[in-house]
């Protein structure tokens, strides 16, 4: 059996000058039940960051949020010292309160350590992606982002990302900085940021669509999803990552898991090209769905 290979997705530039393999790797699930406390399995998820490598997955996202804190303890245990090459993306902005639950706090004092405790649990100088988790509304965005600002002139943030943001958020956050990344819930059922994706195609941003993998109508047996699936001998959820790299060039999926054989699968769709057919039956029953 061939060992699935991420590069064979293509890549994407980061701000021009990360570039990464267009399969990167969610970090949300490695954590317990509702992102919260460790998991169920800690040495197979160990297993699954080890093996991302071998699949050549070179990008890798995940935040202070996810656990809280396991997340990025996580990575740093399997992968420090870090590959040439790899890129550990992460965010910050978004307290933890228990399981489910997430309250935006985006104040500068707050989000400077967010930044200084990442880089102690992920073992790095210097973040190569820091996403803002959320837009804080009893924070101006302005304060937020200007102390990643300054976090980035003082060498310990590379690029700036966004997370859940509208065009508007996006033109209002590049008065402020550079925006390298947009991160928003899109997958082939849930287009609701299709502007978005627009907007960042056209001003050469990446996207990162989280929750990458459809669900409700479009998935049903005897779909349209369901029979491309068995023509190409996959599974739903790879067709559904497959349409989102013919999508747009700067897509980047970060499909997540907790167990090694669902990782390999995921990066199989790397190899999975739609013809021009199956993507307009795949955007005609779309449209219906909606």
């Amino acid at each position: 059996m061939t060992t699935p290979n991420a590069a064979h997705s293509g890549t994407v530039s980061i701000a021009k000058d990360l570039t990464v393999n267009r399969l990167g790797f969610g970090a949300m699930r490695i954590t317990g039940e509702g992102i919260w406390g460790g998991p169920k399995d800690p040495a197979e998820c160990k297993r699954v960051l080890h093996r991302l490598l071998d699949l050549n997955v070179n990008f890798i996202d995940t935040a202070d949020a996810y656990g809280p804190e396991i997340s990025e303890n996580l990575i740093a245990e399997a992968l420090h010292p870090y590959p040439k090459g790899l890129v550990i993306a992460t965010k910050g902005g978004l307290t933890r309160q228990g399981p489910n639950k997430w309250a935006p706090v985006a104040r500068a004092e707050y989000l400077r350590q967010c930044v200084e405790m990442s880089l102690r649990r992920l073992k790095v100088e210097r973040i190569d992606l820091y996403q803002l988790h959320r837009f804080d509304p009893k924070v101006p965005v302005e304060e937020s982002l200007g102390e990643l600002k300054k976090m980035q002139e003082e060498g310990k943030i590379r690029h700036i990302g966004l997370s859940e943001t509208t065009v508007a958020d996006v033109q209002r956050a590049r008065k402020i900085v550079s925006v390298a990344s947009v991160q928003n819930k899109y997958n082939i059922t849930d287009r609701a940021y299709e502007d978005v994706v627009e907007y960042c195609e056209k001003n050469k941003i990446v996207f990162i669509p989280w929750f990458p993998l459809a669900a409700g109508e479009l998935t049903r047996p005897g779909g349209v999803l369901d029979k491309i699936a068995h023509a190409h001998k996959a599974t739903t959820s790879q067709v559904a990552i497959a349409w989102l790299l013919r999508r747009s060039p700067v897509m980047l999926p970060i499909p997540g898991t907790s167990k090694v054989r669902h990782l390999e699968e995921n990066v199989a769709t790397a190899e999975l090209k739609l013809s021009e057919a199956e993507w307009q039956s795949l955007e005609d029953a779309a449209k219906k769905a909606a």
